[in-house]
């Protein structure tokens, strides 16, 4: 260990860009065995592993880099999947660079270990070898029923399973894996990823109910009647626009519905409306990952152009670094310090240009913030045949919650206590539904957490 000196990082090799953006694949390429090793030997081992303390599940990141630097593949893998319930995922889609690798010890002058790139070569490696995650094989003789397949409900279910708990899991769409398999596009996350680890819990039996709604094809009530306890992971999905003139218009669309509607027509999938980008001009407003997912989604869809329009700079984008890279590379063209006053429509009600605004950043706020000005009488146009918003969720207004005295916010998220547990007792709920849009880890980490709980009132 300790190699910092001797081998510099590297990244995961990338698909050439003219190729990787005529197809959904995955851009990424897996580390061959010899790669992860050496990178892995560049770990320093911290004695306060700040690689750990910033990650949200607190994975065991420096124990499993010394295990597969010594090549201890099978250890490596027990380890990452001890703390996450699909590591190979998060090594793909976390934003390593503002987590796990942000914190880490190197990341000032030598280059951040690749823990995401390692963590996906572990498992994917292990896979190969014929490695699986573990699950109790003695039941405790509880059934938990889980609302939403998505990462919170798939967190809950594998660490429920693990401890003996019987699973079956309600979900409206027709497969499982919420925004693992619908949101995020397979360039960064291959589907036949998710529908492994699904697998495996059906293995371990997972009951799936796919196409059924709690609140039109089950009720909440009889969920609670039924099982000892209830887990809702149902996110927080309903998009946000910017309460502009013109933005209902029949080419305006919410970043989500873009994604998902591209996503089924792959699966071969019916689709509320066809939303056909080929040869128009697409402007995507924001700057977080999501928006990075939609300019490139486009891309393969053959837009003539892609531009995204931010108000703040590049510094200043919520989402991870390297997305932003691999969109520049791509060909996405970025416009920051601006901000969208109206849509202008042709007679036909449709979107053909967006009237933005020059900002700036004001001085720092005692919390260090700048807040956005708008500098007056800089107003032009933007052509547009396609408006993308991609300006963050908040919580769908589910009936079933108030009916069922489940307690939410100003914001329409559930409130629960520190054991995830909601106003109702032996209810509980996790990731966006109840701390807001967030992270997929942060989702994954409320699901064990509550899993955990709830066995331990089971227990009690």
């Amino acid at each position: 260990m300790q190699k910092f000196l001797e081998f510099e990082r590297v990244d995961a090799k990338k698909r050439d860009i003219a190729e990787r953006t005529k197809d959904f694949n995955e851009i990424y390429e897996v580390f061959l065995t010899p790669k992860a090793s050496e990178q892995s030997d560049r770990c320093i081992q911290c004695g306060d592993p700040y690689c750990h303390n910033g990650c949200p599940l607190h994975n065991y990141i420096p124990q499993w880099l010394k295990s597969t630097a010594h090549k201890d593949l099978d250890f490596a893998f027990m380890l990452t999947n001890d703390t996450s319930p699909f590591p190979e995922v998060m090594g793909r889609i976390c934003p390593h660079d503002r987590l796990c690798e942000g914190a880490c010890t190197l990341n000032d002058g030598y280059g951040a270990i690749t823990i995401g790139s390692i963590e996906t070569f572990i498992n994917e490696e292990g896979f190969k070898k014929g490695l699986k995650p573990k699950f109790s094989e003695t039941k405790i003789g509880k059934k938990v029923a889980i609302i939403g397949a998505g990462p919170a409900g798939l967190s809950a279910a594998t660490f429920l399973l693990r401890e003996g708990v019987d699973v079956e899991i309600f979900d409206k769409q027709s497969r499982a894996g919420g925004l693992l398999t619908y949101g995020i596009p397979g360039f960064k996350l291959d589907k036949h990823i998710v529908a492994r680890r699904i697998k495996f819990l059906e293995e371990a039996g997972a009951v799936f109910k796919q196409n059924c709604e709690v609140g039109k094809d089950v009720t909440l009530e009889s969920l609670n009647e039924n099982f000892d306890a209830v887990f809702i992971g149902i996110g927080a999905t309903k998009g946000k626009k910017a309460g502009l003139k013109g933005e209902d218009a029949p080419n305006s669309y919410l970043a989500m519905d873009f994604l998902t509607n591209i996503q089924k027509r792959i699966f071969g999938e019916k689709t509320e409306k066809n939303i056909d980008v080929k040869d128009k001009k697409v402007v995507v407003i924001g700057g977080g990952d999501t928006a990075m997912d939609c300019v490139r989604t486009s891309l393969r869809e053959k837009a003539s152009s892609v531009q995204c329009l931010y108000r703040r700079d590049a510094h200043n984008m919520p989402g991870s670094k390297k997305e932003y890279i691999n969109a520049k590379e791509e060909g996405v063209e970025f416009e920051f310090y601006t901000s969208p006053k109206s849509l202008i429509l042709n007679d036909k009600g449709d979107v053909v240009s967006i009237e933005m605004i020059k900002t700036k950043l004001s001085d720092p706020d005692e919390g260090g913030r700048q807040s956005v000005v708008e500098i007056a009488g800089s107003n032009y146009q933007v052509d547009a045949d396609i408006v993308i918003f991609a300006l963050g969720f908040d919580m769908v207004d589910y009936s079933f919650l108030a009916s069922n005295g489940i307690d939410t916010d100003k914001w329409g998220q559930i409130m629960v206590d520190e054991n995830y547990e909601t106003t109702k007792s032996f209810i509980y709920a996790g990731g966006d539904c109840h701390r807001g849009a967030d992270l997929v880890v942060t989702a994954a980490r409320d699901g064990r957490d509550a899993a955990k709980a709830i066995v331990a009132k089971f227990l009690s």
